[in-house]
């Protein structure tokens, strides 16, 4: 092990940590957040999906957009990472890029924080919708929905004359249609496995001089799955993502202050089982199958990687 610090930034989900010659280890861990808050309670191998289903994502879209990702194989990984039994199957090894200060958001469907928007003002991020769509029914066409990406609080919508004063009138218009295009093909692939994609979020940036794609891909920390069979316009739809615990924080009656509440034991069953549910039926892989592939034999990980923080950090 070395003495020198690694750690880059630690995030609501992911320890970054500098991997030297223009490479960074992404490590996906259990946390879970939800209205911008961390909760306290880890999901055991949620870290896991998220890596397991953005490789999955980055290689079907890697014809769209170059992506940043070097290796998942922790035997490609730099000392003192090579060989982490936490790490297998959670960690990435990526390019360095200069992020675009811009999330952009792709929605089919009105849900979330943009059937709020249209019930207040009839628009999405300033994109004009007709009357009469009621909440999870489906757009005409797929619609970009930029927001603002902030370092902590709520990312902001953007309308598209504040995007394009944000990143520049070339850039906003590729982007617009990297996004677009990117959840045509998420969408259609999940179409076919009886999964809805609802929307999704992407991240871009530039590494070595050329926009990748970033961050994760079609994960459901980043994207709303439904199953195809129940889904039905006019209410809010089952998920294969956070909204589970979304729900039970807003029967809980919690104000969205933090510190949040512990989740009981039944929720943090269900969310691991839904995250689970959402790799396998994407993928067409087991779940155990990718632990097997990916060499992890251990779940509950999270005091290991606090101790990792604290060692590398």
């Amino acid at each position: 092990m070395t003495s020198t610090p690694r750690l880059r930034a630690r995030g609501k989900v992911r320890d970054v940590y500098d991997a030297g010659e223009d490479r960074l280890l992404l490590v996906a861990t259990d946390r879970i957040s939800a209205f911008d808050v961390v909760l306290p309670d880890p999901i055991p191998d949620k870290g896991r999906v998220l890596t397991g289903l953005s490789t999955f994502w980055f290689d079907r879209t890697a014809d769209l957009v170059p992506h940043h990702v070097v290796s998942t194989d922790p035997a490609d990984f730099p000392p003192p990472f090579a060989g982490v039994p936490a790490l297998a199957g959670r960690a990435t090894l990526v390019r360095k890029a200069k992020v675009v200060p811009m999330e952009c958001v792709a929605r089919g469907y009105l849900s979330g924080s943009g059937w709020t928007q249209y019930r207040a003002t009839g628009d999405v991020c300033g994109v004009s919708l007709p009357d009469g769509f009621v909440e999870s029914d489906r757009l005409p066409e797929p619609i970009f929905t930029p927001t603002s990406k902030a370092e902590s609080g709520h990312d902001l919508p953007l309308a598209p004359a504040e995007a394009v004063n944000l990143v520049g009138k070339g850039l906003f218009e590729r982007l617009k249609e990297l996004t677009l295009g990117i959840y045509e093909r998420l969408a259609e692939t999940s179409a076919a496995r009886g999964i809805i994609l609802g929307d999704t979020k992407l991240e871009f940036g530039f590494a070595d001089g050329e926009l990748v794609l970033i961050d994760e891909v079609g994960t459901p920390d980043s994207s709303r799955f439904w199953p195809a069979d129940v889904y039905a316009p006019g209410r809010p739809q089952i998920s294969f993502d956070k909204q589970f615990v979304r729900d039970w924080l807003d029967r809980s009656g919690w104000d969205r202050q933090p510190p949040a509440p512990a989740l009981p034991p039944d929720v943090v069953e269900g969310t691991t089982d839904r995250y689970v549910e959402a790799y396998e039926r994407i993928t067409g892989e087991s779940f155990e199958g990718f632990r097997e592939r990916s060499g992890a034999t251990t779940i509950d990980d999270d005091p290991e990687l606090e101790r990792l923080r604290e060692e590398w950090g």
